[in-house]
């Protein structure tokens, strides 16, 4: 019976794997949100003033992009909020993962809405006040460039980790071990803030139509093209929806803690095994932070080592932040161990 207490300081870590800088970013998507509500707002004013589809086609994309901005800065602070609670196993992360899909879905919807309203203008072409439409159009736009550079100052850089983990280990005996681990160091692949991705690509998504609106406008005013008003719109929401589909591929993947890439998986069996005794058992890699895995692995050996040896050997693949490797002896060596003895 243990007569002393025990020191769990070496073997204690935390499981937030943000990056730096998110107070900065969260700021920054306030300030870009309430901006995009309030140019939604005259865009739409002129837009139905002067029967310009593209121009009101601009502003109510404006106004789901703020919707998405808005949500996407509540995702970021609740995050870092809960990234120290014990109530979530990997800090907030998933939060933002979520903000970031339904950023993604708006922008589908968005893509769908251009391609319905491009189908009715081709059906019924509209009279538009080419003029003033294009003078508001170029305010919209000139608010989304200030909306990207806003964003663009507090983009993260894709390897800054915002933690700093340490290595450390510990095996028991009996042929049967566990290591839980961090590695050092900074990610350098897999990654970047996707909530924030997200959000930029709903303002660049914005000036993409505004720059589209103006266009069609010109178009319109100095040859007489009515049909590129339309036109744009499928344009645009070709771009858009390529752009909809990347975001929820990510952001889905990581909900649902799908597998990382295979070459990762890959790496770290061949790293485990690479003493031509220890096999890979089991093996589970995933993601648990904007630039950060995880991986449960379990090893058996004839010859087993400590566990910190085999976690040792997966310190080169940077990405793997959280690491747990469980060591088995090999039972079909220990029968002929046995059999021999007998």
């Amino acid at each position: 019976m243990s007569t002393h207490q025990h020191d769990l300081t070496p073997f204690s870590h935390a499981h937030a794997f943000g990056l730096a800088g998110a107070q900065q970013r969260e700021r920054a998507l306030w300030q870009v949100a309430i901006i995009t509500l309030l140019a939604m707002a005259g865009e739409l004013a002129v837009g139905y003033w002067s029967g310009s589809l593209a121009l009101v086609a601009d502003g109510w994309h404006m106004g789901t992009h703020a919707l998405a901005l808005g949500g996407s800065a509540l995702a970021s602070n609740l995050a870092r909020r809960a990234r120290h609670s014990s109530r979530y196993a990997f800090g907030g992360w998933k939060i933002e993962m979520l903000a970031a899909y339904t950023s993604a879905l708006l922008l589908a919807g968005v893509c769908a809405s251009l391609l319905w309203q491009a189908l009715a203008g081709f059906i019924n072409p509209r009279v538009v006040a080419y003029q003033e439409a294009m003078v508001v159009a170029a305010i919209g736009l000139a608010v989304n460039l200030l909306c990207a550079w806003l964003l663009a100052r507090a983009t993260p850089p894709e390897a800054e980790a915002a933690s700093n983990p340490t290595h450390h280990g510990h095996g028991h005996g009996h042929g049967h071990g566990h290591d839980h681990s961090h590695a050092h160091g900074h990610s350098h692949a897999h990654g970047g803030d996707t909530n924030f991705k997200a959000a930029m690509l709903h303002v660049v998504a914005d000036a993409l139509t505004s720059v589209l609106a103006l266009a069609a406008l010109a178009g319109g005013l100095w040859w007489g093209l009515r049909w590129l008003d339309p036109a744009v719109a499928v344009l645009g929401a070709a771009v858009i929806g390529r752009w909809a589909w990347a975001v929820l591929k990510d952001s889905s993947s990581a909900l649902v803690d799908a597998s990382a890439s295979l070459d990762l998986a890959l790496q770290a069996r061949s790293a485990l095994e690479s003493d031509g005794d220890a096999k890979v058992a089991d093996l589970h890699v995933w993601q648990v932070g904007p630039a950060a895995f995880a991986a449960i692995a379990t090893v058996v050996a004839d010859h087993p080592l400590p566990p910190a040896v085999y976690r040792h050997r997966l310190e080169g693949l940077i990405p793997l932040q959280h690491v747990t490797v469980e060591v088995n002896l090999c039972t079909a060596a220990s029968t002929t161990a046995e059999a021999s003895g007998a």
